[in-house]
């Protein structure tokens, strides 16, 4: 084997780990339509960026049940768990 075609065969190998273990991290959904909930996430759980803008990242919020954070949930439970979708209006508090 070549120089070369042992590094392609070596970045390869990274590469096909990276996209693995990325995909061992998301939640499986079995083909389930999911919506964003506001105001479920618990603190650290969230799911991404907040809708203040108080952080940018999923597992930043600070607080439990958080009306600017958001957790991705079945399509249809949001509201039954106390929460509310996304109309980009203020959870009262």
């Amino acid at each position: 084997m070549s120089k070369n075609t042992a590094l392609i065969a070596v970045a390869l190998a990274g590469l096909l780990g990276s996209v693995a273990a990325s995909a061992a991290d998301m939640p499986a959904n079995d083909g389930a339509k999911m919506e964003k909930c506001f105001g479920v996430a618990k603190a650290g759980q969230n799911d991404c960026a907040s809708k203040s803008g108080g952080h940018s990242c999923a597992g930043q919020s600070k607080k439990d049940m958080s009306a600017n954070d958001w957790k991705n949930v079945p399509a249809g439970t949001c509201t039954s768990m106390g929460g509310k979708l996304d109309d980009m209006k203020p959870m009262a508090k």
